[in-house]
């Protein structure tokens, strides 16, 4: 860590050279994505953080053409699932197939392997095939018969699931939801935006995404992010946001005494400080402010705290919790 001034103006120079490309990236991905300005910035966040993401949205807003074009302008592999209720977990990581030639069990590997996975609809299959991503989203391995393979980097899993509709789905296990370092929710375009979106496809010739960044720069990106500059009085205040999660009293918040049946764990601290991190990052920055903690902790919080019945009662959400944890917690 930085230990003068000096020393973290280089750092800042060292980022704003190697977070060159986050322009080029994010003009690339607008050249076919109208809009949606949040979804690809946490895309790129959790993308840097060497996390996961869950994209939570109604049909039609296009998730699963940002996410493929991500792969496309990040020069990597990209498979996409369509998770169903009768998808079985060899159809996600693989089985052993028996070859006749040979007499004998050959791997066959499944879509996992590749760079950026989309899950899509992930609560669409039951808990078993769900918990089949478990291994390769943590551990960054797949293990098939005897035999584990480790996945090459980068290894990005982005998986969608549909708000309104809960008929024939499976709520993801709030531990397997954990494991997810940022949960965003993708809104409406605006007007303007929606006319654009409507120009786009009328002319039916959407742009072809090049590549724009090589693996091997994000790889050293998420190495070089860890080394971003935070103080000491950052860190306490995200431990006091986690902290007022799980005792909100302790903090003065009264009002959400009783709301809150479970704070956010101990990863949900690792990964608010890992993402202001990366906000910081892509914004050329050598060290973390007040504002990339306070911008990113709804993402890594929503699904991170469980309400009581009482306040699901009262209609309560998670980010109505987070907007008072950020209005009554003291920022340094």
């Amino acid at each position: 860590m930085p230990a003068n001034y000096d020393e973290l103006k280089l750092l800042e120079e060292k980022i704003a050279q190697e977070s060159a490309f986050v322009e080029d990236l994010t003009t690339s991905l607008h050249q076919v994505v109208v809009g949606q300005d949040d979804m690809i910035e946490g895309l790129l966040i959790g993308l840097i953080c060497k996390g996961h993401v869950l994209l939570e949205g109604v049909p039609g807003l296009a998730k699963t053409l940002t996410v493929s074009s991500l792969a496309k302008a990040v020069n990597t592999g990209f498979h996409r699932i369509q998770f169903t209720p009768d998808l079985l977990p060899a159809d996600v990581v693989g089985t052993m197939v028996f070859e006749q030639k040979t007499a004998s069990f050959a791997i066959r590997k499944g879509p996992v392997f590749t760079n950026i996975l989309l899950a899509d609809e992930i609560n669409r299959a039951p808990a078993k095939v769900q918990s089949a991503l478990l291994e390769a989203m943590q551990e960054r391995q797949v293990t098939i018969g005897d035999n584990t393979y480790v996945l090459e980097e980068p290894f990005f899993v982005l998986a969608t699931q549909n708000p309104i509709e809960q008929e024939g789905t499976y709520p993801l296990p709030e531990a397997q939801v954990d494991r997810f370092l940022l949960k965003l929710k993708v809104g409406y375009p605006g007007r303007e935006q929606e006319k654009r979106i409507m120009e786009q496809q009328a002319a039916q010739r959407l742009p072809q995404i090049s590549p724009v960044v090589e693996p091997q720069r994000i790889i050293a990106a998420q190495e070089l992010v860890r080394d971003i500059y935070m103080d000491e009085k950052l860190k306490d205040y995200i431990l006091d946001l986690i902290f007022a999660t799980r005792d909100p009293e302790r903090f003065g918040i009264k009002e959400l005494a009783g709301m809150i049946e479970y704070g956010a764990s101990p990863r949900a601290t690792i990964a608010l400080a890992l993402a202001s991190r990366a906000r910081a990052f892509l914004r050329h920055q050598g060290w973390v402010r007040p504002d990339d903690i306070k911008a990113v902790a709804h993402s890594v919080l929503r699904h991170r705290i469980i309400l009581t019945y009482e306040a699901e009662a009262e209609k309560m959400t998670t980010d109505q919790v987070v907007d008072t944890l950020l209005d009554r917690v003291e920022v340094p």
